[in-house]
């Protein structure tokens, strides 16, 4: 079978995503890492649809991309007029991109009710588009779009459509599901339809509107599709666009089709991190292949088998993906993370020694107190590392003081101030924030960057709040657990205390850290 050309529109589809949205400098960046990762087609935007897409265009051509090959997006010519005086086809030849992708109309109820044009006329626009961009020497993909809800309505004018792209010399016409509401077995029997009446390759686009974005591109492949249109991370309109990192996950490891080099394959993970960081999106826990609880286990029965053969609860081996497999530590599981945890450290426990039985002990202590280890793995491996006088602390506090006021307008303000001793020297910072924990926050990091500045490459993800015994009322104990990212990965950090700004310091300080000493043994 011939590779699987893996064409991604994050920049553009992902975009679309509520909440997020990515300045020039970040589609550069994003651009980047996909070549890096060997993805080849990085649709980069509609040059015709705002500036900041102009601009990414002229800037695109500066990089030096070693695998794929910038796309520009846009739509077929509009009704009653020619392609040479249609803005957005000129734009599209404008951007210099070797790529073009174009849009039109394959549901005749888009071509009659939305666009107010005839069926014949939608067919000319399609033709007419597609050969004048041709003509401009350019690779031509026409994406088909609401392919497949036209064709449950009206088939023979759905493909009549896709026939005059190919007509007007299409490279390779891609199917897309573009409401999401298409099921695998639909797609697989249309797109065999499709291909019979094509001699032009076939694409697929889908969404994921009823969480079969993947397996409906899937069952396209199978049927015959040899480019795949998706984003990372799932980003997209509603419920997302096919997730790029599971089809990857999926052809390299359960297909064995090729689409990007196998020893880029990888990079699966460290890429999808990069991506979330940049877009400030949280990466769900348990994503497939990529997500930080992918390969963690917890119940003590499946850690026991993992031990003796990974197969027995791992379908395939997390590097392959460049993930990791995690043993969580809760009270269904015993001392053998901590045997496991501590083996990583360079430290060999016996599960009788009295070291163990020790941190066993502490442990259970905290667990007892409050602490959830199983949810905070960093706040964890930095209780073992203490424990066994694995390493030194990158800071010392020496006090911090947090105020919070309410003013006449209504308005809450909140202040911090931080001191600290870090590799013998001395250093204050205040800062303010929206509450006190985010100014502790500030503040913290104020002083740190001097000697850190790699702090600047993580943030905060989530922070939650839980009060563990109620009776106590206002008294009560609280655990606090803090989620932090960087580019390549994500950790959750524990703290537990009657007072909730002195637990979610305790998180905090974890959270950092953990970072740096992640960093360090990088070095």
């Amino acid at each position: 079978m011939k590779n699987i050309i893996i064409y991604d529109t994050t920049l553009r589809d992902g975009s679309q995503t509520e909440g997020i949205s990515f300045t020039v400098s970040d589609k550069l960046k994003i651009t980047q890492k996909l070549d890096d990762l060997g993805v080849h087609y990085v649709e980069g935007g509609w040059p015709g649809s705002n500036p900041k897409d102009q601009e990414y265009f002229k800037l695109a051509k500066k990089l030096k991309l070693k695998h794929a090959k910038v796309a520009a997006f846009g739509s077929t010519r509009r009704a009653n007029i020619k392609p040479s005086e249609d803005v957005n086809l000129n734009e599209l030849i404008a951007s210099d991109a070797k790529t073009l992708t174009i849009f039109g109309k394959s549901w005749d109820l888009h071509v009659t009710d939305v666009i107010k044009t005839t069926l014949d006329e939608n067919l000319k626009m399609i033709y007419d588009s597609v050969s004048f961009l041709k003509k401009a020497q350019r690779e031509v993909f026409y994406d088909a779009e609401h392919f497949f809800d036209g064709y449950k309505r009206n088939p023979k004018y759905a493909l009549k459509a896709i026939q005059a792209a190919q007509e007007g010399g299409a490279d390779c016409i891609v199917l897309c599901d573009t409401n999401g509401g298409t099921l695998p077995q639909e797609v697989s029997e249309i797109v065999t339809e499709a291909k019979k009446k094509l001699k032009a390759p076939l694409g697929i686009h889908t969404h994921n509107d009823l969480d079969m974005g993947v397996a409906n591109s899937l069952a396209a492949v199978e049927a015959g599709a040899i480019q795949i249109q998706g984003t990372f991370c799932g980003l997209g309109e509603r419920c997302g666009n096919a997730d790029l990192c599971t089809i990857v996950g999926i052809l390299h490891t359960k297909l064995k089709i090729p689409s990007i080099a196998d020893k880029n394959v990888k990079k699966l993970m460290e890429t999808a991190y990069f991506i979330s960081e940049i877009a400030n999106y949280k990466l769900p826990d348990n994503q497939a292949f990529v997500g930080h609880s992918a390969f963690a286990h917890k119940g003590g029965v499946h850690i026991d088998a993992m031990l003796k053969n990974p197969v027995a609860y791992e379908h395939i081996d997390p590097s392959t993906v460049g993930n990791h497999r995690r043993f969580v530590t809760s009270e269904l599981a015993g001392k053998m993370p901590i045997i496991l945890k501590a083996e990583k450290l360079g430290v060999l426990l016996d599960k009788k020694s009295t070291q163990t039985q020790q941190l066993l002990k502490e442990l259970q202590e905290k667990e007892h107190r409050g602490y959830q280890f199983e949810a905070a793995d960093a706040s964890f491996e930095l209780f073992l590392k203490r424990s066994l006088s694995k390493y030194k602390p990158f800071f010392n506090l020496e006090g911090f003081k947090v105020s919070s006021e309410r003013r006449v307008d209504g308005k809450v303000f909140a202040e911090a101030s931080v001191r600290l001793n870090v590799n013998g020297k001395e250093r204050f910072s205040a800062a303010e924030g929206d509450g006190p924990v985010d100014a502790l926050d500030k503040a913290l990091r104020r002083v740190l960057l001097e000697f850190y500045p790699n702090l600047e490459h993580m943030h905060l993800t989530d922070y939650k709040v839980r009060v563990l015994n109620t009776n106590e009322g206002t008294a009560a104990r609280v655990r606090v657990l803090v989620e932090s990212q960087d580019a390549n990965d994500s950790w959750t950090t524990v703290g537990v205390h009657e007072n909730i700004i002195e637990a979610s310091w305790e998180a905090l300080t974890d959270s950092v850290e953990y970072k740096l000493l992640k960093d360090q043994e990088k070095k």
